[in-house]
């Protein structure tokens, strides 16, 4: 097993790959070789130390595809350090109230595999590439209902401190 890390991820509209690409240069920056790609490209662990997953959240659940690579790969990821993050517009809600249901949206990853660090970010609002129209609709009222506001979300300072302290928890 060689030193390199696998920051791995499933998006619907990129918001959840530009949190792992960023993911991924922390790490490089701290000297890590460091690999990032989406979960579908991924067929072997192997070559990993050590895995950070990521996935955005709809309907208060990982990705399916998030999912299955979890399920495909529960042996190899319990057998090395494992981290997780997840990526939501609930956190840029305005109510910090509904903030508090994302942690248990990590329960399904946990039952799996038991990471060693969990990261919460908001992600981006660009109704345009919301796939559903069902969702754009609704999105759309909720914009005009101000429960949150169309744009990029995402603490860049924040996921750069939870990645940077994945370095300390891969290193034990």
């Amino acid at each position: 097993m060689s030193n390199k890390i696998l920051v791995t991820y499933a998006t619907r509209s990129g918001s959840t790959a530009g949190v792992a690409e960023a993911i991924g240069k922390t790490l490089a920056d701290s000297g890590a070789q460091v690999d990032v790609r989406p979960m579908q490209d991924v067929k072997d662990l192997t070559p990993y130390q050590a895995v950070v997953a990521g996935s955005a959240i709809q309907d208060g659940k990982w990705l399916p595809e998030a999912m299955r690579f979890l399920d495909t790969n529960q042996v190899a990821l319990a057998q090395k350090p494992f981290a997780a993050f997840l990526v939501c517009m609930t956190l840029a809600m305005k109510n910090a109230v509904n903030h508090r249901v994302v942690e248990d949206w990590l329960e399904p990853v946990r039952a799996r595999v038991k990471p060693v660090s969990e990261g919460f970010f908001a992600g981006t609002l660009d109704i345009n590439r919301i796939p559903s129209l069902r969702q754009r609709i609704m999105y759309r009222i909720s914009v005009a209902l101000g429960v949150w506001d169309v744009g990029d979300h995402r603490d860049w300072n924040a996921i750069h401190r939870w990645a940077s302290s994945l370095v300390a928890q891969f290193n034990r």
